[in-house]
């Protein structure tokens, strides 16, 4: 009987939404800062970088990944070497991901003309994809994908 009440709840319970992504961002402007403009050396701004990436499909399954898998390792952002890390951010579900790309990509680094939502579809896709990736690998697709 107690069974059949705790189930009862469960299918009853309404769902849970996922974060917009302003909210899942105060997670990220720790490091990247409110702004996006980032730490010198350590953590790159999400500015022209941030904005290319997000036109090309090589350059948002860059983005997934390092939301998803972390980034460990140099890149060259706009000129600059940094070298700091970035945790995978554990706990994000698909729809998370996508908001929090998408509000890095229409507030703060204002992608603009060309830029499509990213969709809790696609992240599903470069999650299934990515699973054998290390946050090195992560760091290392940075510049095929057209980061700059």
């Amino acid at each position: 009987m107690r069974l059949a009440i705790a189930l009862s709840l469960l299918i009853s319970a309404p769902a849970v939404a996922a974060p917009d992504g302003a909210t899942v961002y105060k997670k990220c402007a720790a490091c990247h800062l409110p702004t996006g403009a980032g730490v010198p050396g350590a953590f790159p701004p999400f500015g022209a970088d941030f904005a290319t990436l997000a036109k090309s499909s090589a350059g948002r399954r860059y983005m997934i990944l390092g939301v998803i898998k972390g980034i460990s390792g140099p890149i060259t952002v706009a000129g600059k070497a940094y070298r700091g890390v970035m945790p995978a951010q554990v706990g994000l579900d698909d729809e998370a991901v996508a908001n929090v790309l998408n509000h890095i990509a229409n507030n703060i680094a204002k992608a603009g003309k060309g830029f499509t939502p990213i969709t809790p579809a696609e992240v599903a896709k470069v999650r299934a994809g990515g699973n054998g990736l290390t946050s090195a690998a992560v760091a290392q697709l940075h510049a095929s994908a057209g980061g700059r």
